[in-house]
């Protein structure tokens, strides 16, 4: 009776043991890690996305916009580089013309003192033809943590202070009578701001992804906000679908402009 039992107790126990000490899934872990290690060994890896539409007939419109960022990041070291372009061409009080006209980029170089903190200077230039300032220029140092990272998910936030500079729009006055017409230009402004980033990334399975990117660039001048939300679906390795949400915002504009523009793109995403 006491070896049925004990039989019996083995053979209930062998599941728990064989799921802990399953070969294939230490192998398959084993591999991962080589892959990882790898990856990070091969260099760069980025991804390019674009979208482009256009009517015709009653109404005419071109869109385009393009993205395009690469980055590698070692055991002590992360770097990275983007560039956003958008270019509008539409009908507007019955004239056809450019309506949209802005690139931006940026580069950053981060320094590891650990698995989850890291230092960082940033820079990003962004030139907007339809924005109240024609281009802003900030430089920052930030102290960055990795709050959660597997996977699957990735979160981490970067804060610290920087240096801005902002060109404001010319703009004309009409003033006197007879009404004469003046063109207003200006100074560039310069100011020292604070920089706070937050990336948020998650992978549902292994063709749908979300992330959610936050900037905000505070100073005594102007407080800039920008907010980006895409979620993607892979058709291959290479190739994904994104659809993309963005919110930039500037609390200091010229009286009849709005502080806030929004922008949604679908864009075919090439990854390398």
């Amino acid at each position: 009776m006491k070896r049925a039992l004990l039989a019996s107790a083995m053979l209930l126990a062998f599941p728990f043991y064989a799921h802990a000490h399953d070969p294939a899934a230490d192998e398959k872990k084993a591999e991962e890690k080589k892959a990882e290690a790898k990856k990070s060994d091969e260099g760069w890896s980025g991804s390019g996305e674009a979208g482009f539409a256009a009517t015709s007939g009653n109404t005419r419109s071109e869109n385009l916009n393009i993205k395009f960022n690469i980055k590698k990041e070692d055991p002590l070291w992360k770097y990275g580089f983007y560039f956003n372009a958008l270019r509008s061409k539409g009908e507007a009080n019955g004239s056809y013309d450019v309506t949209a006209n802005r690139y931006e980029t940026g580069a950053s170089t981060g320094y590891k003192f650990d698995e989850r903190s890291y230092v960082v200077g940033a820079a990003r230039y962004e030139d907007d033809e339809f924005s109240p300032y024609t281009y802003q220029f900030v430089l920052s140092l930030s102290y960055g943590y990795t709050v959660l990272k597997n996977p699957n998910t990735e979160f981490f936030v970067e804060i610290g202070p920087g240096y801005r500079r902002l060109d404001p729009q010319p703009y004309e006055v009409i003033s006197g009578d007879p009404p004469t017409v003046s063109e207003i230009d200006p100074d560039a402004e310069d100011n020292f701001v604070g920089r706070g980033l937050m990336a948020y990334k998650h992978k549902f399975n292994d063709s749908t992804s979300f992330e959610n990117i936050s900037l905000v660039e505070a100073g005594s001048n102007n407080t800039y906000f920008q907010n980006d939300a895409g979620l993607s679906v892979s058709m291959s390795d290479r190739l994904a679908l994104k659809l993309g949400y963005q919110i930039r915002h500037n609390s200091d504009v010229r009286e009849g402009l709005k502080k806030t523009d929004q922008l949604v793109t679908t864009n075919v995403v090439f990854k390398f």
